[in-house]
């Protein structure tokens, strides 16, 4: 796929990335090269640091991503007094009674390998230093979310993955996220939202927190990254009776290439509420993913992709690259946290 001009492509936000996942790709060549803004995720305890650090390095290119994934949100503990054995043991088997002999077999082999869980409180308040030491820039709370299909690995880093038989409760993930979004609504931080295979689960949840904050949550911004949802379920969202103004939606290859859904779910959604990601590990993949899905979103849409940028056009004369950075800076705008660098948008 042909590129195009530095002069389009630095008018390019990547929503939703992790290039923390592989260190060997992130190198000063790498970075310097890189002509888009990209939005670097954090997904656990140890990679909070490493995109603070990526984020204080770069931060013309780099927007930080503090949040705890829900892949990883058993690591989390919601029972200070519960011993390490005690909270993975609840989690996993629960009552004595539904213990197996094939689960019993595969928790011995799996304790071992789990860290000590940390306490929620402790999850929340590193939170807070990390949004206050970037308090000058458009730090966001991700990844954050829920998954119903997740099934945890004996070790996360193995090539390839093994799973254990056992999944991370739901109730767990949402009292975790639900933390995680009461203080994004506090420190007044936009959202990248993970949501699989719980469309529901997460609609009621965006329901209850409107309820709960009011006019402070529509002034914070959720965007449902790689959304896989149905297509009715965004059109509810963000038209419905019982819509949100503060929901948008980002779409990617990585993830939504392999859904027939793609075409149906960029059509539904509001044209100035969709924003384009890579969902990518590797920072060397970021401009690549993003014109994929950028030429997919502009040939649905019916709109043209710039071949150069041009400072002052008509309503109708703007191409997808504008149409997305416009719908980003909105993102941002009203919704973003107070002291906004807006320099980082060229």
């Amino acid at each position: 796929m042909a590129s195009l001009p530095a002069s389009v492509l630095c008018h390019i936000v990547d929503v939703h990335c992790h290039p923390t996942e592989t260190l060997s790709t992130m190198t000063k060549f790498n970075l310097e090269r890189l002509q888009l803004t990209v939005c670097a995720m954090s997904t656990h305890q140890t990679d909070q640091r490493l995109v603070r650090d990526l984020a204080y390095q770069y931060p013309e290119k780099v927007i930080p991503c503090f949040g705890y994934h829900p892949w990883f949100s058993h690591f989390i503990t919601l029972r200070p007094e519960f011993s390490k054995s005690e909270h993975y043991r609840h989690l996993f088997i629960g009552d004595a009674t539904e213990q197996t002999a094939q689960s019993t077999t595969a928790f011995d082999e799996l304790l071992p390998l789990l860290p000590e869980p940390i306490t929620l409180d402790n999850v929340l308040s590193d939170l807070r230093s990390d949004f206050k030491f970037f308090s000058t820039t458009m730090a966001m709370l991700g990844e954050v979310g829920l998954d119903k299909a997740v099934r945890v690995p004996f070790d996360y880093h193995a090539s390839p993955r093994r799973l254990s038989p056992f999944t991370i409760p739901l109730d767990h993930q949402l009292a975790i996220l639900e933390a995680q979004l009461d203080l994004a609504v506090e420190i007044g931080v936009n959202v990248s939202l993970h949501s699989v295979k719980c469309p529901q689960a997460t609609v009621d949840l965006l329901n209850k927190l409107q309820r709960k904050h009011g006019l402070k949550w529509e002034k914070i911004r959720i965007d449902i990254h790689s959304c896989s949802m149905n297509p009715e379920v965004i059109h509810s969202l963000q038209a419905g009776i019982k819509r949100h103004p503060n929901v948008w939606m980002s779409v990617s290859t990585t993830i939504n290439g392999r859904s027939n859904n793609l075409n149906a779910l960029i059509a539904v959604c509001a044209p100035d509420r969709i924003l384009i990601e890579s969902d990518t590990d590797s920072i060397n993949k970021c401009t690549e993913r993003c014109l994929e899905i950028l030429h997919i979103v502009a040939q649905v849409k019916g709109w043209p992709i710039e071949d150069d940028w041009m400072d002052e056009l008509e309503e109708a004369e703007r191409g997808a690259v504008r149409r997305l950075e416009a719908n980003w800076k909105t993102f941002i705008g009203v919704g973003g946290p107070k002291g906004y660098n807006s320099s980082i948008i060229q």
